[in-house]
């Protein structure tokens, strides 16, 4: 029986596409990137040596350079996630970084397959922007899923500073201290920000809309009702993180009880594909008797235009909001 690694071959390289892009994240930027640090990024910077105005402006730049470069022919598509997973890569960097990982991927394809010249252009194309959007959306969705489950335990400690006589904006400071990334730089952004004269709601609601979460677009109302009207700002946090928390615990009880729906999609979407991987790899031959037909390339477009439209439903189906 022939066995063809071709289809093996495209996975390893498209993996290795990944790992090089997470690689070159950390050796430019450091360990004090990475959502896992104890120490937030901020103080990072400023333990280096960094004075406090010239980080706030590091800061704020790598947090609003991809959605001013929205104008960039094909980055919008990449620019909305690579701002919520704030990438510390300026928008140029990362077209860089995909036209070098796609002609990476051309060589290795060249040196591992024999396919003709116009697929493996393509194919390297695909992988190196592909690649790059798949580590950028996986970021983002891992810096917003710690940023949540972070949140209300940094309003209660903000309730805690202002029980004990701390004005708020001190209460945002020690925010910015204790909590890790990715909320400690972005309350220390804050804070920054209200030391030199911007107003704190202002700050807030910046934040909420930057990150589209709903927990921060709460917390931005509050003070800014409170503000206007005034009222013991720390009870009305305390209820807010009330609130977080039990928002919170419910998206996680519906993620447990649409766990098992979910993966039943995600089966049945990907066993098609990996069925047709299957087959390449321990019967490559399996088409030779009817891929010169005139019916074959008819009908591969429609299996696949099936395949897509079947992933596309099967995610609707399963996406399940509260």
């Amino acid at each position: 029986m022939q066995i063809s690694a071709a289809p093996l071959i495209y996975i390893l390289i498209f993996v290795a596409v990944i790992v090089l892009v997470e690689g070159l994240y950390l050796t430019v930027f450091g360990k004090s990137i990475s959502l896992n640090n104890k120490v937030s990024r901020r103080l990072a910077l400023m333990e280096k040596g960094g004075n406090r105005e010239e980080v706030l402006e590091q800061l704020r730049k790598e947090m609003s350079q991809h959605l001013n470069a929205k104008g960039i022919p094909l980055y919008s598509i990449l620019a909305d996630k690579a701002q919520k997973a704030n990438i510390a890569f300026s928008p140029k960097a990362l077209i860089g970084i995909m036209a070098g990982l796609s002609v990476f991927s051309f060589f290795a394809l060249t040196v591992a397959t024999e396919a003709a010249l116009a697929v493996r252009a393509v194919v390297a194309l695909v992988m190196g922007v592909g690649g790059v959007y798949f580590w950028v959306n996986k970021k983002a969705k891992q810096r917003l899923a710690l940023m949540e489950e972070q949140l209300p335990d940094a309003v209660e400690l903000m309730v805690r500073s202002l029980r004990v006589g701390h004005p708020f904006s001190a209460a945002i400071g020690i925010v910015a201290k204790e909590i890790p990334d990715p909320l400690g730089s972005e309350f220390g952004l804050i804070a920054d920000e209200a030391a030199y004269g911007r107003d704190v709601a202002e700050s807030l609601k910046a934040m909420a809309e930057r990150m589209d979460m709903q927990d921060l677009r709460f917390l931005a109302v509050a003070v800014a009702i409170q503000q206007q009207s005034g009222g013991n700002l720390a009870e009305i946090l305390e209820g807010l993180a009330r609130v977080i928390r039990a928002r919170f615990k419910l998206f996680r009880r519906v993620k447990a009880i649409t766990a098992e729906a979910k993966w039943s999609g995600m089966f049945l979407s990907g066993f098609p594909i990996v069925a047709l991987i299957m087959i390449s790899v321990l019967k490559p031959d399996y088409y030779d008797d009817v891929k010169e037909t005139a019916a074959f390339i008819p009908a591969a477009i429609v299996v696949g235009a099936f395949l897509f439209a079947n992933v596309v439903f099967m995610k609707i189906m399963v996406n399940i909001k509260v």
